[in-house]
């Protein structure tokens, strides 16, 4: 008597699996023209030649030690511009079309925003890979275990991020003005509130207390302290819990408005 025994291989669940389509469908196009991650990069290279220096003579300090307390925000900044400007690129597609057909696909929709929110952490990596090197020309040396762990910290913040501005997408649909508007009302707010170019205690006090509610402000200081190898800093799980919150608050956003999108 033979006995028949059925196997089964383990496969990705639904939403990953289409999360995973989603993912390498956006990213294509990256591959296939690589000149808008090469464009992206300009912004924060002329950060780092110009304003690092810069930075470095009116803190007085060595000017490698001011691009150890300068690199790590401008690799938030990048995460910040990269992941906020990401709706943009949704309401492209619903202006074209392109988001309806989506819709009707059988792709799950929470995948149609994570898949896509998991493909701005790419260029966050090499954009965060070129620029320490580049900064590493006036002495920058970050710590590559803290520098792993901190990207993984802010994709995780991208994540939310990238979530809200979808969302905002899709509600400003037919009011394209509206999502810039919102976006850059609270862009330069957020970044400049957070410390990420210059050191806000010797700012006003307002300035002090609007930058505790900021979640910015605590990836800012945690990707400081990673890059610098200081895992056991307060700042660490601080920026660790301000991205996993945001991250919750942006998914729940972010897929709620994906699922009632028409």
């Amino acid at each position: 008597m033979t006995t028949t025994m059925t196997s089964t291989t383990a496969r990705p669940s639904g939403v990953v699996r289409d999360s995973r389509n989603v993912f390498v469908r956006e990213l294509r196009p990256m591959l296939r023209d690589p000149f808008s991650l090469v464009f992206s990069l300009m912004q924060p290279l002329m950060f780092v030649a110009l304003f690092g220096p810069l930075l470095g003579g009116m803190s007085g300090l060595p000017i490698a030690e001011a691009f150890q307390w300068f690199v790590p925000g401008i690799v938030v900044m990048i995460a910040l511009f990269g992941t906020a400007m990401t709706g943009s690129n949704l309401l492209y597609e619903i202006q074209s079309g392109a988001h309806e057909r989506m819709l009707v696909a059988p792709v799950a929709r929470s995948a149609l925003l994570v898949g896509r929110a998991v493909k701005e952490m790419v260029p966050l990596v090499i954009q965060a890979v070129v620029i320490s090197a580049v900064a590493a020309i006036w002495g920058f040396r970050p710590s590559l275990p803290g520098m792993v762990v901190g990207l993984g910290v802010l994709a995780v913040f991208g994540l939310g991020l990238g979530a809200l501005s979808y969302a905002l997408g899709i509600v400003s649909r037919e009011r394209d003005w509206m999502f810039w508007g919102v976006q850059q009302g609270l862009l330069f707010p957020l970044m400049l509130l957070s410390g990420m170019l210059l050191p806000l205690e010797t700012g006003p006090q307002w300035m002090q207390v609007l930058a505790l509610f900021n979640p910015l402000t605590y990836m800012v200081e945690a990707e400081r302290a990673l890059f610098n190898g200081a895992f056991g800093d307060p700042a660490v799980w601080q920026g660790a819990l301000a991205a996993v919150l945001t991250a919750a608050v942006g998914l729940w956003v972010g897929i709620r408005a994906m699922r009632h999108s028409i």
